[in-house]
């Protein structure tokens, strides 16, 4: 048995969160954030592009994010962060050398849905 486990939730309100493959276009320093984070542009494919914000900057460089496939939570609402609206919730791994992106291992369309 996992030990800390948070609250349990039921099956309906976890298959209402919309995670999607996408490819990273642009990623840039976000000089206005209180903690160290990229301002990024991802592509959903017909689903559009959306905006994230991501601390993820002890692991990645800006440059080295460009084309990169990750996983992200795309219906969760938009957040203002300084002056930046953040409209996805890129997801990842927090460890002790930083946040490691989920990334698919093969290259998948962008937009398709994770199961």
């Amino acid at each position: 048995m996992i030990s800390k486990v948070k609250n349990i939730i039921n099956y309906e309100d976890f298959d209402s969160i919309d995670i999607r493959i996408g490819t990273i276009i642009s990623a840039v320093h976000f000089k206005n954030a209180i903690k160290p984070a990229y301002q990024l542009l991802i592509d959903f494919g017909s689903l559009g592009e959306l905006k994230s914000s991501a601390q993820i900057t002890e692991l990645y460089l800006p440059e080295k994010l460009i084309g990169k496939q990750i996983v992200a939570a795309i219906n969760i609402g938009q957040i203002k962060i300084s002056n930046f609206i953040s409209q996805c919730l890129v997801l990842g791994v927090s460890s002790s050398k930083g946040v490691s992106l989920l990334e698919p291992n093969l290259k998948i369309q962008n937009g398709s849905l994770v199961v």
